[in-house]
């Protein structure tokens, strides 16, 4: 019998090394190798679009690279209008970054698919005690946590001041908001001659009801004992959309024109005093500051409330860990870094966002009465999750079901009936596929 020649000890030593880097390399998520020295490379993808912000998104990251030599962040640009479709393929062919920025209502498929780290046991005690239980549910599916909400914002109404104040209508603040029906007054007041109360930019519907419905008792998605998830279509959950199908419709006190726009493309109107008043995120005050014309006088106002006061769903962003990432404990140190007090001010200003840490949230910076700061830090204690939050299948309700029945409902195509039909019969059959 022939005997097999066996290699070296040294050589065998190498070749187990050679075959280890080679295994590395082929692991997806961040699964690269260290390097020579040892360093370690971790990929983070950034969602950060406005100037300012991908600014001080860079800065952090050259600032830990230049105090952790042994594990460098290595920056990636993503974007909103593809972030999904990006993730689901980088998960399915194992190339996903290590770190990922994403939004909370984005993240359920990809935790119950096993595509996100669960961070329960690796958060450092500091950051999940900085941010509230009520943030931290906006990234909790199951017994885990698969992402850290860092920052929010509230739907609020940007106004025309000049406008409101030769109107003589009350000017709510946040102790003193208007209801739903004062606001559907104001409306008509503001409007006459070609001008309109309000412009609602409505291109995608979904989310901006759902989550100003929590503030008139509305929740849609009700979960029974056994965690099935049905869809009710309550009177809480009609006084939002009806508001607007009345703007729209018989009031004249809305534009109907706008109910396709995105926010930005209301702002040329707003300007030009076509609407006095438009619902928007808070961040948007950046575009209005760099794109306001000399003398315009705007203003930030508390959204509309109802029964249950100022309450709003939001969605936070989030920073997440992919699950085949092999430097998860190196990744939670990059994310405790970044969210630090200090530096989650910087990212809100930066973002002209409100930080979910409740450290950041006290900063002086973030309580100044330029640019309304002030008003809207004091709407950040109504924030809660967004109702569909946690919802398996809410993506393809949101697309094939809701958005198309929203739009029709607002633009007068269908009336309050067939909207209930179809939220409660169509979305109901699109949940029940993710719930077998």
């Amino acid at each position: 019998m022939r005997r097999r020649r066996t290699a070296p000890p040294r050589t065998l030593a190498v070749l187990v090394a050679v075959l280890a880097v080679l295994l590395a390399g082929c692991t997806g998520g961040g699964g690269r190798a260290a390097d020579a020295d040892g360093r370690i490379t971790l990929r983070f993808q950034s969602l950060a679009w406005q100037e300012e912000s991908v600014a001080v998104t860079k800065e952090l990251v050259a600032e830990w690279n230049a105090t952790h030599p042994g594990v460098r962040v290595e920056y990636v640009q993503g974007s909103w209008d593809s972030v999904h479709d990006q993730l689901l393929t980088s998960f399915e062919g194992g190339e996903a970054p290590d770190i990922i920025h994403d939004a909370s209502d984005d993240l359920a498929d990809f935790a119950y698919g096993g595509h996100l780290a669960d961070l329960t046991g690796l958060l450092p005690a500091r950051l999940r005690s900085d941010i509230p239980d009520r943030s931290w549910r906006t990234t909790t599916f199951g017994d885990g946590i698969y992402g850290v909400p860092f920052l929010q914002e509230p739907r609020v109404l940007i106004a025309d001041a000049d406008r409101l104040a030769e109107s003589g209508v009350r000017i709510p603040t946040p102790e003193r908001p208007w209801s739903w029906a004062e606001f559907r007054e104001v409306t008509r007041t503001l409007s006459g001659d070609g001008r309109y109360g309000v412009a609602w930019p409505l291109k995608d519907p979904v989310s901006a009801t759902l989550n100003l419905s929590l503030s008139t008792g509305g929740r849609l998605f009700h979960r029974d004992p056994d965690g099935k998830v049905t869809i009710r279509y309550e009177p809480g959950d009609a006084v939002v959309p009806n508001t607007i199908h009345a703007q729209t419709g018989p009031d004249a006190s809305a534009s109907p024109t706008t109910l396709g726009s995105g926010g930005s493309d209301t702002l040329p109107g707003f300007f030009g005093g076509r609407y006095a008043m438009v619902p928007l995120g808070f961040s948007y005050r950046q575009q209005i500051v760099q794109q306001a014309p000399e003398g315009f006088d705007w203003q930030v106002l508390p959204a509309p409330a109802g029964a249950g006061g100022l309450t709003q769903g939001v969605s936070p962003q989030t920073l997440s860990i992919a699950a085949d990432s092999p430097y998860p404990e190196q990744a939670v140190a990059f994310l405790d870094f970044l969210l630090q007090p200090r530096n989650m001010v910087r990212l809100a200003l930066g973002d002209w966002m409100l930080p979910t840490g409740t450290a950041a949230l006290a900063d002086p910076a973030l309580h100044t009465t330029e640019h309304d700061w002030a008003t809207g830090t004091a709407l950040a204690a109504g924030l809660r999750p967004a109702p569909a939050q946690s919802v398996r299948g809410y993506p393809e309700w949101k697309d094939k079901v809701a958005t198309p029945a929203f739009q029709e409902y607002y633009s007068g195509a269908i009336d309050a009936a067939e909207l209930e039909r179809r939220l409660e019969r169509d979305g109901n059959l699109v949940l029940a596929r993710y719930q077998r």
